[in-house]
């Protein structure tokens, strides 16, 4: 397919956008016109666009080809196996902007490319920006995305790398921790399971393995009247829901269907109310 690939764009040596067009509508993409012009804006040469067609009609996802995806409005570098910030995740951003205020200390706990605290910071300024994840090669990314607004970003599990001090005194914890089910992986479309990292994926045999976690351990992170924020299915909500309650957490549950998302908001009771 490489070759016939290259010869394609050869034909259209005067309509780049044509013949990507011609060669990602082959390979079955949906969005061919939208996508090739993306990925002619990205290519420095004719060679590299040709390569760059090559790699999308093989199923590398667009985001991993031209090396950013837009959220909220800003331009996410994303590196390859690295997971892409989907659309729906802008309804996780909005609700945590809402509820951060100038000065907040944030956490955006698995970052994956830092999109929701890079969103967060672009947002709300200023904010003290902490983030952190387990895989290296995010790391690296998020560090990218959140450095022009002065954003910190760790390596380690999840709140394990985070500085002792931020113990009490976070306002907002923004997580899109996994949470497709372990049997769900392989129902998952190519470009995701084959192109990003598992550990970014699996939430274990419920989906929520690693919320469970996040939560737990949120209330010695959080102040008083501070707030953890996930995105989860819409029904594994219920659940989740539940997890924040058992872990000390006043939840509710935020849905929205125009982004086809849901997102529960735990918050940690101020003293006076607790009592």
């Amino acid at each position: 397919m490489e070759a016939r690939n290259r010869n394609d764009a050869g034909t259209h040596a005067n309509d780049p956008h044509a013949s990507v067009v011609t060669i990602l509508r082959a390979a079955g993409c949906v969005f061919a016109e939208e996508e090739a012009r993306l990925l002619v804006a990205a290519a420095r040469s004719p060679d590299e666009l040709a390569a760059m067609a090559d790699r999308r009609a093989a199923g590398f996802p667009l985001e991993h080809v031209i090396g950013w995806a837009e959220f909220c409005g800003l331009r996410i570098a994303v590196d390859p196996g690295v997971f892409v910030p989907r659309r729906r995740s802008e309804f996780l951003a909005r609700q945590a902007i809402a509820l951060a205020r100038p000065g907040t200390v944030a956490v955006d706990l698995c970052c994956g490319s830092g999109a929701l605290g890079a969103a967060l910071a672009a947002a709300v300024r200023p904010i003290e920006l902490h983030a952190a994840d387990v895989d290296p090669a995010a790391v690296q990314c998020a560090r990218r995305n959140v450095a022009p607004y002065g954003g910190r970003v760790y390596e380690g599990d999840l709140y394990e790398p985070l500085p002792a001090a931020l113990r009490g005194r976070v306002g907002i914890v923004i997580a899109n921790a996994p949470y497709v089910p372990s049997e769900a992986i392989a129902l998952m479309p190519p470009e995701a399971r084959l192109h990003e990292a598992l550990v970014a994926l699996d939430g274990g045999t419920d989906g929520l393995d690693v919320q469970r976690r996040v939560a737990a351990e949120a209330p010695r992170w959080l102040a008083e009247g501070g707030h953890l924020l996930v995105e989860t299915g819409e029904r594994q909500a219920p659940q989740t829901a539940d997890l924040f309650a058992r872990c000390g957490l006043l939840p509710r549950v935020a849905r929205s269907d125009d982004w086809d998302a849901t997102v529960v908001i735990g918050t940690l009771r101020k003293a006076q109310e607790s009592g």
